[in-house]
């Protein structure tokens, strides 16, 4: 399920509050380099970041751009990368999105720099 949620151009991440309160995210997504993992992407100091360095139980499912499911959600685990797997996941969201997803991470590299982003890699719960 999980390699097939990289293949779709919206993922709705759902990462939830100390409390319990999902809060439900859609993110653009990659495949990784086997069917174990996609990755995903996000700034450092967003509340997704936050939750996951926190706790990293999540729910991943299909959505639209707005965030509207497209299907059911599984359980996963999202894991924050270092600063060099972290550029390797900004060149796949270039490189599958095109000029948008170039514009994008460029853009993003002018307000935040290099490290003010964040891979996420995201895997079936155990």
């Amino acid at each position: 399920m999980i390699a097939e949620l990289g293949k779709g151009k919206y993922l709705l991440l759902t990462t939830f509050r100390k409390d319990g309160t999902p809060v439900p995210t859609p993110v653009w997504v990659t495949p990784g380099e086997n069917d174990d993992v996609i990755y995903a992407w996000s700034g450092r100091d967003t509340g997704k970041v936050k939750r996951i360095r926190r706790s990293g139980e999540v729910e991943v499912g299909p959505c639209d751009v707005r965030g509207n499911p497209k299907g059911p959600s599984v359980k996963a685990h999202a894991r924050l990368l270092d600063d060099d797997a972290s550029d390797a996941v900004r060149a796949r969201i270039t490189k599958k999105y095109g000029v948008m997803g170039w514009m994008t991470v460029f853009g993003s590299k002018l307000r935040r720099g290099r490290t003010g982003s964040v891979g996420i890699a995201i895997t079936s719960a155990p």
